[in-house]
């Protein structure tokens, strides 16, 4: 709405809707995209070299220099920039004063001091056009009206705003509703669903398994309720994962998106249910999170793992110029330019098993394969012997409908991972509902080879102080 009174916001939004339209339909050729890469990377560095205190420093003269004599730029040349980088320059990484921006967010400063993420409309527009044109082909296979109640990581995460954006320019109403806020709560909540017949829930994974539960913890079915569809976000999502959770509410599941409160959205989902980037929005580079060296990603229908770095190519309110996101991805070029990406965890959440790397993704996956139905889990790594070894607790939420075969489930992960496995059905911990604030492997494994690490202790806390 904001944008029809505002005759540049509404200009830019009609022109960016076109343009990825017209991606969207095939008619971008490489050199066209190559060609609008260059000349937004080239406006985009002279914008934060001139409106940023941070990336006037540090990009450089030669970097400045380079931008204003090369015909092509090459990113690869500039160096990158970093959540530390992000939590030391706070307000210098900024490129447009806050009076420029229509909201503010931050991160939640839960593993490190929160930085500001303010929004601009170029922004929003930049960001929820894709959004929109994605959510309403997936949401119309499901049915012509939704009532979609948001639900995101936290109160004054981006996504409740988001969203709202998104579903209204589709035609969809929605209803806020967080259900960890005291004011809210999951009965009243649950309540809300029921009520008011919401057909579309937007949230973490971690929530739409909270609600399960306590509609389980009543008597009641989450199946019976008017849920058609999950957009899950926010956190690790395997496809085992997903299942389990469409299982229990009886609709359909989609890893909806993969973006940060810092980066906005990097990745969106399409209606074969896969992540795709955004390449009119941002440059992408994978690169070896040990050396940060490029990596190269053919066109060969193979995966390659590395961390995502990220270049904004629009100019908004903290364009972030070769952002190092931390997060580990598998990724896949396709015909179109995009890249398939699978998130499988963030750099700092590898792991080592008897000295083989595993990832987040890989363990999760590993478990629930052979546990159709299971919604929570909490792990445990010791090392005997000088052997590693993996304890399991896995919850039944619904022991009249469901019948764990732990053994078989066992065998596999051990088989898969290379370690010996022991699953027990019991209660898991209260971490476990902590993933999106905090980290999945804070939330989900207690290694204990090691002395507990800051992020585990911050999940303890916010468990503590939730009564969980």
């Amino acid at each position: 709405m904001y944008a029809i009174f505002k005759e540049e916001a509404l200009a830019l939004a009609q022109t960016v809707y076109a343009d990825h339209v017209r991606f969207e339909q095939g008619e971008w050729g490489e050199a066209d995209l190559h060609a609008h890469r260059q000349r937004q990377l080239r406006k985009i560095l002279q914008y934060v070299c001139e409106h940023s205190a941070f990336y006037r420093d540090h990009l450089g003269k030669p970097s400045q220099a380079a931008v204003s004599q090369a015909e092509d730029i090459d990113i690869t040349q500039m160096p990158f920039t970093t959540k530390e980088d992000l939590r030391a320059h706070g307000w210098d990484m900024v490129s447009a004063p806050l009076s420029d921006a229509w909201v503010y967010y931050e991160t939640t400063g839960t593993t490190g001091k929160a930085t500001p993420c303010p929004r601009s409309e170029i922004d929003s527009i930049h960001n929820n056009t894709p959004l929109i044109l994605h959510y309403e082909r997936i949401l119309k296979q499901h049915g012509d009206q939704h009532v979609v109640g948001i639900m995101g990581p936290t109160e004054v995460h981006s996504t409740g705003d988001t969203f709202e954006d998104v579903m209204r320019s589709i035609g969809f109403p929605v209803v806020k509703m967080w259900p960890r806020s005291p004011v809210m709560g999951y009965s009243r909540a649950a309540e809300l669903i029921e009520d008011l017949q919401i057909t579309t829930l937007v949230c973490t994974p971690a929530v739409a398994i909270g609600l399960a539960k306590h509609f389980l913890a009543q008597g009641r079915d989450p199946k019976d309720t008017c849920v058609q569809v999950l957009m899950t976000l926010g956190e690790l999502s395997t496809p085992q994962l997903l299942r389990n959770i469409g299982a229990a509410w009886g609709g359909h599941v989609y890893n909806c998106m993969y973006a940060s409160q810092e980066a906005s959205i990097m990745a969106v989902a399409q209606s074969d249910n896969k992540l795709y980037t955004v390449p009119l929005n941002n440059l992408y580079e994978l690169i070896d999170p040990d050396t940060g060296a490029v990596m190269d990603v053919p066109l060969d229908h193979r995966d390659h793992v590395g961390e995502l770095v990220v270049t904004h190519l629009y100019q908004g309110q903290k364009p972030l110029i070769r952002y190092r996101t931390g997060d580990m991805l598998r990724v896949r070029r396709q015909p179109d330019q995009t890249w398939q990406v699978t998130p499988v965890g963030r750099v700092r959440d590898r792991l080592m098993l008897n000295d083989c790397p595993v990832s987040a993704y890989d363990i999760e996956a590993a478990l629930l394969e052979h546990l159709p139905g299971c919604l929570d889990y909490h792990i445990v790594i010791e090392a005997q012997h000088g052997r590693d070894g993996i304890a399991v607790v896995v919850a039944n939420h619904a022991p009249a409908q469901l019948r764990f075969n732990t053994d078989l489930a066992a065998n596999h992960m051990a088989e898969v991972l290379g370690v010996p496995v022991r699953i027990s059905e019991g209660d898991t911990e209260g971490i476990t509902a902590t993933s999106a604030m905090v980290s999945w492997k804070a939330a989900r494994i207690h290694d204990r080879r090691a002395p507990d690490d800051h992020e585990r202790t911050v999940a303890l806390a916010i468990s503590a102080n939730r009564g969980d």
